[in-house]
Formats: structure tokens, C-alpha cells, sequence
């Protein structure tokens, strides 16, 4: 079966984030996205540019392959 990428994105950005203890809010802030764009891309309704993506890992201090991990 074929594999989601945004679906694994979206679990694996909101596991990061909550293994780092931070709010949304706190991720939007650091990262300087937009708390909405946060929510969005975690519940998979964005598809996101690799911008976004490097922004967001700098904000969790991971490498951005961390995002794209199968860990299902």
C-alpha cells in the first residue's frame, strides 16, 4: 500500500513537538509560522514547503529527515 507522506509528516511533526514539551504557539513562535500554519500542517491539511520544513526543524532542534521517518 502507498505511503501518505504528508500523513507521516503530520505525525511526526506533532510527536517531535510534544516530545519537546512545546505548545503549538511555542513552535509557531520560534519558528516564526503562523500558529494556524502549525495546526494545519500537523492535522495534514498542508502541504508544506521545504522552507517551512527547515524552519520548523531548527525550531524542534532536529534534522529534517526526522519528519519523513516511517515509524508505523
Amino acid at each position: 500500500m502507498e505511503k501518505n507522506i504528508i500523513r507521516t509528516f503530520s505525525k511526526n511533526m506533532k510527536r517531535l513537538r510534544v516530545d519537546a514539551k512545546l505548545t503549538q504557539e511555542e513552535l509557531s513562535f520560534s519558528s516564526e509560522l503562523h500558529r494556524n500554519y502549525i495546526s494545519d500542517t500537523e492535522r495534514g491539511k498542508r502541504n508544506i514547503s521545504l522552507k517551512s520544513v527547515e524552519k520548523i526543524a531548527k525550531a524542534l532542534n532536529v534534522e529534517p529527515i526526522e519528519f519523513f521517518r516511517d515509524i508505523d
